[in-house]
């Protein structure tokens, strides 16, 4: 860049660096959780008019996902969208509440095998809740949206299911949702986003986080030579139980709202998975050919690469040029200038 005269905005003292959730010292993590509620106190910007449900700034995060749901998965501006929405979501932290750190991560495969006792679940003061309390059930039933091919999904059960009753986010309501997703979960007031208040439930399990984000998903996921191909192994086959880490990692969340497509973000654990999503978005664009720079602009060109879900109905790709909507949550921008964590406002990698 300065060969070209151009004078970069990011350089390495000021590069930042997001972590794992189980390497921060617990005082730390209590920085991240106690942002969290801060930002759970705050009033909300999106009118009542709107999303009478809408009581926090956390819940206008959750307006924005629930509102434009069905045009950012499954299409071209996914990877870019979430990760707008993720940082945006630690500046609100950051500018808002207080917080000094940056948006930790859920490295899925370092505890597939008990994620319920992992740092991020164990419901210490520490953690951001434990799982649901134990009820017997079966598994949750995945429901295509209306106007979307594809049958019915049938997942394994987590270990909880119930209400979270330990942890910092023990006592935490959820104003908005349900809307959809789930075989037998009818839809909350104004279609979610009426006033609904209920406690946060959880399933965490190993059988979810072992299926579909283990050691050996990561690996092939990185391995991937093209973004299609990479988005196949993310996201998943389409209408096939082959539904990848992103939504398998959503359903291991599970509960309410953390298994609602529309809702997820209402549960804290969502923006450590999307930490973790857009982490391997960013590692895998950097094991690219370095004389290329064709993973900081290439979309693709499969199903996963058009303005639709799936590209259903058949719709145009998406462009670079495309605006990523925020609604009342934060400001827009475009799908360009945040392809690369190093370039236009950003300025951060992972460890």
């Amino acid at each position: 860049m300065r060969k070209r005269g151009v004078t970069p905005s990011c350089t390495l003292n000021k590069l930042k660096f997001r972590r794992e959730y189980g390497s921060l010292s617990t005082s730390e993590r209590l920085a991240y959780v106690n942002a969290v509620k801060c930002l759970q106190t705050l009033p909300a910007r999106t009118p009542a008019s709107v999303a009478p449900g809408a009581k926090s700034r956390f819940d206008d995060f959750v307006v924005t996902h629930i509102q434009q749901t069905l045009n950012i998965h499954y299409s071209g501006n996914f990877q870019p969208w979430h990760r707008w929405f993720v940082y945006q979501y630690e500046k609100a932290l950051r500018d808002e509440c207080g917080y000094t750190g940056y948006q930790p991560y859920w490295d899925w495969p370092k505890y597939a095998s008990a994620p319920q006792d992992s740092p991020l679940f164990n419901g210490d003061p520490y953690s951001l809740g434990g799982n649901g309390e134990y009820i017997p059930h079966v598994g949750p039933v995945i429901v295509p949206p209306p106007g979307v091919g594809g049958g019915n999904i049938q997942l394994p059960a987590g270990l909880g299911g119930g209400f979270v009753r330990t942890g910092p986010f023990a006592n935490m309501t959820v104003n908005l949702g349900p809307v959809g997703g789930l075989e037998g979960v009818p839809a909350g007031p104004l279609g979610g986003l009426g006033y609904n208040p209920r406690g946060l439930k959880r399933d965490i399990g190993p059988a979810m986080n072992q299926r579909y984000a283990n050691w050996t998903t990561v690996l092939t996921l990185l391995s991937q030579p093209n973004v299609d191909a990479f988005r196949h192994v993310s996201e998943g086959v389409p209408y096939t139980p082959e539904i990848g880490p992103h939504g398998g990692v959503h359903y291991n969340i599970g509960g309410d709202p953390g298994g609602d497509l529309f809702t997820s973000p209402g549960d804290p654990a969502f923006w450590v998975h999307h930490g973790q999503m857009d982490r391997l978005w960013t590692i895998w664009q950097a094991l690219g050919n370095p004389s290329s720079s064709i993973r900081y602009t290439d979309l693709g060109s499969g199903p996963y690469a058009h303005q639709t879900w799936a590209n259903e109905p058949p719709s145009p790709l998406t462009p670079l040029t495309e605006v990523i909507d925020m609604g009342y949550a934060a400001p827009s921008t475009t799908i360009a200038n945040v392809m690369s964590t190093t370039g236009g406002e950003f300025c951060y990698f992972y460890l």
